[in-house]
């Protein structure tokens, strides 16, 4: 039974909510704010967290940006206002999908189960390190049993889900011309449908993550009116 952590500052949303989830049978926990919020992640496994973006003391994009430095658990943000600007912001800061309020109760079950999904098969899919060793480029080692990014000092990254799904996309897939579809094809499956430059702005978090200097890239470069090119060849072992 997936377990829920709704949070949010509205008590009849998240009443509302915690009804509805738990008919649809998830495990329901609630939180007011962002201390609220970490305390029962510190408490108990989190499957997946629904942060809304208009809270009071913190605002949900500060919190899904501190949540991101320390914990690869899925986010589905909400919001009440309808802009794509705050749609980029929010898959910036890693959050995994993005619903804008007022929304259908039974979309939003649907988003929850997408991702959930997603990163069962991602946690489940079979990874071994005699079929799929880790892969090496430039000074980085992707370790794809265990999911992980070291540096040359094997100093560990720490990557969103979407982060290293994509990391992993180029590395299987170097010195090549790759289109924003090929890249939601092989990072999340064809089933897939992605928001409008979530791709670029994956790419744009995985600059800053593993380029000398992001503004200037040298592992992922921009192909004009083609998609991205990983330029570093790239070892197993």
């Amino acid at each position: 039974m997936p377990h829920l952590l709704l949070v949010d500052d509205d008590e009849d949303i998240l009443s509302l909510l915690t009804s509805f989830f738990r008919k649809h049978s998830h495990t329901v926990s609630t939180a007011a704010n962002g201390a609220a919020m970490f305390a029962a992640l510190d408490e108990q496994p989190i499957d997946l967290v629904i942060l809304d973006v208009m809270l009071q003391l913190e605002d949900g994009f500060s919190l899904c940006r501190r949540l991101r430095a320390q914990s690869p658990v899925p986010v589905i943000m909400l919001t009440a206002v309808a802009d794509h600007t705050d749609r980029v912001v929010g898959l910036e800061l890693g959050a995994d999908d993005y619903l804008t309020k007022p929304f259908d109760q039974r979309e939003l079950l649907a988003r929850v189960k997408a991702v959930l999904r997603r990163t069962t098969e991602r946690a489940a899919a079979p990874t071994p390190s005699e079929t799929r060793p880790a892969l090496r480029f430039a000074e980085w080692r992707l370790d794809v049993a265990r999911r992980e990014l070291r540096s040359a000092d094997n100093t560990l990254v720490l990557l969103s889900g979407g982060e290293f799904d994509l990391l992993l996309a180029f590395a299987e897939h170097p010195q090549r011309v790759l289109t924003r579809d090929q890249l939601i094809d092989f990072a999340r499956g064809s089933s897939h449908v992605a928001y409008d430059r979530s791709i670029d702005v994956q790419v744009s978090r995985l600059r800053y993550k593993i380029e000398e200097d992001p503004k200037n890239p040298l592992l992922i470069r921009t192909v004009r009116n083609g998609g991205y090119l990983f330029a570093p060849p790239v070892s197993r072992g």
